[in-house]
């Protein structure tokens, strides 16, 4: 079984950055994404990516803003968050599966962290 552990929320202050790490307990993936819980969406899509990177996608909400990004060597999934906004408030989830093109739908991922809050305050 592969277990995702996300690190890296916290508080911080609109304008402020933050960096979430996804570190997977084994294996390769053929692509991994984060999601986000907000009072407005359940598991809504943030971003994804190939394991091997290369075909990054966003929601719009974040573009320029959000990069993700990885470490295939200490199987690391990370998401470099900038200008950071309230509404950028949620629990971020790390979520890996075996298909090679980075979904945003999240009944495409079988793997699934168990979330790390962010808060942003105005």
């Amino acid at each position: 079984q592969v277990q995702l552990v996300e690190s890296g929320g916290g508080s911080v202050q609109a304008g402020d950055s933050l960096r979430l790490s996804c570190t997977a307990s084994r294996g390769t993936f053929g692509s991994w994404s984060w999601f986000r819980h907000t009072i407005e969406k359940e598991r809504d899509f943030v971003a994804a990516d190939t394991w091997r990177g290369g075909k990054a996608r966003y929601t719009d909400s974040v573009k320029g803003r959000f990069t993700i990004f990885g470490d295939n060597r200490q199987n690391t999934l990370f998401l470099q968050m900038n200008s950071l906004k309230p509404e950028d408030t949620g629990v971020y989830y790390c979520a890996a599966a075996s298909s090679s093109i980075p979904e945003t739908t999240q009944d495409d991922y079988a793997y699934w962290g168990q979330g790390t809050q962010v808060t942003v305050s105005s």
